[in-house]
């Protein structure tokens, strides 16, 4: 498995673990209340905080655990990564049109914050999907 690829897994667990977490500690915030009267604003902060902090140890944990992996980039992963980019950012485009047409239909604030976050973690998970795919499998032949 490339340096790359474990990358690729790294970020497709901490985005989904992270977007539970913060899901979890919404829900259960509501307590009977409509979602919107919930606070997330410091909880979508702290998550999205704690998913970088935690992408940044488990790699860093990665190099300790196997210190003479090879971190050389070829045309290969470099093409995997274009690719898995390429597909995950259809999600933030669909996210930045739905909080565009939510902003403009004057919706609350936090199912805009929402639906951007969700989004964010749907282009990572997808690109990341992609990614170990392509790794595993090889490239699509078109």
């Amino acid at each position: 498995m490339t340096h790359d690829e474990k990358r690729a897994w790294i970020g497709l667990f901490v985005a989904v673990l992270g977007y539970s977490a913060y899901v979890a500690v919404i829900a259960s915030r509501a307590d009977g209340r409509s979602l919107p009267d919930v606070p997330y604003a410091s909880t979508l902060l702290w998550t999205v905080g704690a998913a970088i902090v935690a992408s940044i140890v488990a790699e860093i944990g990665m190099a300790i655990v196997n210190p003479g992996a090879s971190r050389t980039r070829d045309v290969r992963d470099r093409d995997i990564g274009r690719l898995g980019d390429h597909v995950g950012q259809s999600f933030v485009v669909v996210g930045a049109v739905a909080a565009m047409l939510m902003a403009m239909a004057d919706w609350d604030r936090f199912w805009i914050a929402n639906v951007v976050y969700l989004c964010f973690v749907l282009s990572a998970v997808l690109g990341g999907i992609t990614k170990v795919i392509v790794y595993r499998r090889g490239f699509p032949q078109w």
